[in-house]
């Protein structure tokens, strides 16, 4: 075995949150810490990270001015140990934007583009990990074979810190809450 071919050793250890916040953004990136571990996902595909985009353009114009919607950006869902997540779509308090690192209390909803090989993480883990952080709704992207995405919402019950099913959509989102918007996703 080559030098190249031995993983770092933090990729083997368990971090804190001290530690992580020490690394360089270029180490940070592309990674999720989840119980004080490295988790390193594939690289997105195009379409996904236009569906992403997509929609994190619509939810930021229809957020207004209390709100920010960004893609690739880290929640701190607990310290000990460590867990941040980095979902696909966010939307945050636009005064906790200098607030680093973010957490679930400065956050209203996320948003996940299932992927193959993350649709385990994306449709059971994450919605666990994310309703018991106590962040108010969370959609679930899937990239149908015909093209079409299909988004599915919860909405957080605060009393189970559990989520309810929402609505589903095809191609098109159209809700009230958590704000009024209309988000056309049509053919990716």
């Amino acid at each position: 075995m080559t030098a190249e071919m031995v993983a770092p050793a933090w990729m083997h250890e368990q971090i804190t949150a001290e530690e992580y916040e020490s690394w360089s953004e270029e180490q940070c990136a592309g990674i999720e810490i989840v119980d004080g571990m490295v988790v390193v996902s594939p690289s997105a595909s195009k379409r996904h990270n236009r569906l992403a985009r997509m929609l994190a353009n619509a939810l930021d114009a229809a957020a207004g001015p209390e709100w920010n919607a960004d893609t690739d950006f880290d929640i701190r869902l607990q310290d000990v140990p460590l867990t941040n997540r980095r979902p696909d779509v966010i939307v945050y308090r636009a005064d906790t934007i200098d607030i680093t690192p973010t957490r679930p209390e400065h956050v209203l909803l996320v948003a996940e583009v299932v992927s193959p090989g993350s649709e385990t993480t994306d449709r059971i883990v994450k919605v666990d990990q994310y309703a018991k952080a106590g962040i108010g709704f969370y959609w679930r992207i899937e990239q149908a074979a015909t093209g079409v995405p299909l988004v599915y919402t919860y909405v957080l019950d605060p009393a189970t810190r559990t989520y309810r099913d929402g609505d589903v959509f095809t191609g098109v989102i159209k809700v009230a809450a958590p704000f009024p918007v209309e988000i056309d996703l049509g053919q990716i």
